[in-house]
């Protein structure tokens, strides 16, 4: 497992939050997800070998917002 912190930038409201949340969550090997609204960043553990940055910033601009790395 691997623990990160990325950069979100768009969000405005505990919704954004929300949606951002459930984005990342449906990308495979994500095994949990904290996302703060006041840091703007998402506090993620994952599987390296089944999740990857990519993956993830696609998921979060689909969402509306943006994963800066």
């Amino acid at each position: 497992m691997r623990e990160e912190t990325f950069k979100i930038e768009g969000m405005s409201c505990q919704m954004c939050v929300k949606h951002v949340t459930k984005a990342l969550q449906g990308v495979a090997g994500v095994k949990a997800v904290k996302v703060s609204l006041e840091d703007e960043n998402a506090q993620m553990t994952y599987d390296p070998d089944a999740a990857d940055v990519a993956a993830f910033k696609a998921a979060v601009s689909d969402a509306g917002y943006e994963l800066v790395v």
